[in-house]
């Protein structure tokens, strides 16, 4: 009789099972791997054979013949190799029964000992949804799975210790935690709001970024805090949902950027790529295709330093991450989906030389240099861009104030909590968190002006040429001053508030 073990393989950030059908035939000793694997489950055979005579169980002297099915889905990895080492094993009668509603994962070491992988959390809450009660896995993996609520995650160090539970001779290792714990507010971040010294506007539009999720950006002359700014952001951003750190986890889990001692994303991202990453970096890809910067940003913050220095062809990748909150990745073999929806936080300079339009320095560009320079920044990436600010130059009564005497980010914090929590509470049944998530049905929905307000829109879109998109993104943002202000409708001074924020044109 076939034994049939349960494991799962992951695609992208989707989780697939997988049955490993194991059989022995009368026939010279040998190792067959059929279903469509890749070199490393091809190599899985030595690992077999050497674990299991290191625990100190025989290795059958015949053909083994492992099926990993459905044969048609490309498998690639070692996470397959407890599940074959069981099934092996149950075929001499070493293991005696199997529970169906079990399934196996974890790597083999030559000694027997069970290696962590990858990917856990999301495979654990797939096998779970496909109705598995429990899970076997390596116990350096058992704290990121013991989040997944309705599956039981046991942890194994070795294979004789699985032998022994499976035989009901010993117990695994458990450990229940709740999301929820860990979930705490920091306060201890690196730059505070108050160590920034004036920019009271470029901070008052950090903060409405930080309220609805906006995207941000910044244009001021070198020193001007620009990239202080950036660092400050993170301290004002509120908390992470409970559904918003599992989605996070799973994303840096498939990635294999988990700390298995901190295996739960409890804070919001900040990705900050050198602009001589390339476009796979910032959207992924790759010959085995990954998530990209901008997955990893996702609920979080994406800053480009420096914007107009990344090549023109890898700004235009974000056009439709911006739009969209997802990208997709298409290849030969098929297509990949992952979660884009992040806060791009950008700057730059007004010019090559950087000081065009300061009062203090003169500018030394061309018309021609400051022309190619700013064309790196297109118009339809630029419209995607909610605020867009004017960073200037401190004065001197500025510089030499030492005096910490401006808000703190907690005090900030506290006022786009509220803001947030107002939109969570408007938005519960729409799906989404955040102003910045509203589709065109929903802004006419939520957005909604009085007369005073429509004339003052009528005339920015004569004056300012706005675009229907544009247009949008001002009624969200002034959404979102007014959850700030906690008015329920959006009046003609929020209006008058978002406009100032459309302040760059390309050249």
């Amino acid at each position: 009789m076939v034994a049939k073990i349960t494991t799962a393989t992951l695609i992208g950030l989707e989780a697939y099972k997988i049955d490993v059908e194991v059989d022995v035939l009368n026939s010279l000793p040998q190792v067959s791997i059929i279903g469509l694997g890749d070199t490393a489950i091809s190599e899985a055979k030595e690992r077999l054979r050497l674990a299991i005579k290191n625990s100190s169980f025989d290795f059958p002297q015949t053909k083994v013949v492992i099926n990993l099915a459905p044969a048609d889905l490309k498998k690639e990895g070692t996470s397959y190799d407890l599940a074959m080492a069981v099934g092996i094993l149950a075929k001499q009668d070493i293991v005696k029964d199997i529970p169906s509603d079990t399934a196996f994962l974890g790597e083999l070491s030559l000694d027997g000992s069970i290696r962590p992988i990858s990917g856990i959390l999301p495979i654990v809450c797939a096998l779970g949804e496909l109705g598995i009660k429990k899970v076997i896995l390596p116990y350096k993996n058992l704290k990121e799975a013991s989040f997944v609520e309705g599956v039981e995650s046991l942890g194994a160090k070795n294979l004789c210790e699985l032998v022994h539970y499976l035989n009901n001779e010993g117990e695994l290792h458990k450990l229940v935690q709740k999301v929820d714990d860990f979930l705490l507010l920091e306060d201890n971040f690196e730059v505070d709001f108050k160590h920034v010294k004036g920019q009271k506007n470029a901070k008052y539009a950090l903060e409405v970024a930080a309220a609805g999720a906006h995207n941000v950006l910044m244009c001021g002359v070198p020193g001007s805090g620009k990239t202080m700014l950036s660092k400050a952001f993170v301290s004002i951003l509120p908390p992470l949902e409970k559904s918003e750190a599992i989605e996070l986890t799973k994303i840096y889990s498939a990635c294999g950027l988990l700390d298995y001692d901190k295996p739960l994303i409890s804070k919001r991202p900040f990705r900050s790529p050198h602009h001589s990453a390339s476009a796979a970096g910032i959207i992924g890809g790759g010959a085995k295709v990954r998530p990209g910067e901008i997955t990893l940003a996702h609920r979080g913050v994406l800053f480009l330093d420096e914007m107009v220095e990344f090549p023109r062809q890898v700004l235009e990748v974000l056009r439709q991450p911006l739009e969209d909150g997802v990208v997709t990745i298409s290849r030969a073999a098929g297509s990949l989906k992952f979660p884009a929806n992040f806060i791009l936080l950008a700057a730059m300079n007004p010019c090559p030389c950087g000081f065009l339009g300061d009062p203090k320095k003169h500018c030394t560009c061309s018309d021609y240099q400051i022309k190619r320079y700013r064309s790196r920044l297109s118009g339809p990436l630029l419209d995607r861009i909610d605020l867009q600010i004017e960073v200037a130059r401190l004065s001197e009564d500025e510089l030499l104030n030492i005096k910490e005497d401006t808000e703190d980010s907690k005090t900030v914090r506290q006022r786009v909590v509220r803001a947030r929590s107002i939109q969570l509470e408007r938005y519960k049944k729409e799906g989404i968190f955040t102003n910045s998530e509203l589709n065109a049905k929903l802004v006419k929905k939520y957005c909604k002006t009085d007369e005073t307000s429509e004339n003052m829109l009528r005339f920015a879109i004569s004056k300012f040429d706005l675009s229907a998109r544009a247009y949008e993104r001002i009624l969200k943002i002034s959404r979102t001053i007014a959850d700030l202000d906690e008015s329920e409708n959006i009046t003609s001074s929020h209006i008058a508030r978002a406009l100032q924020f459309r302040g760059i044109t390309p050249v």
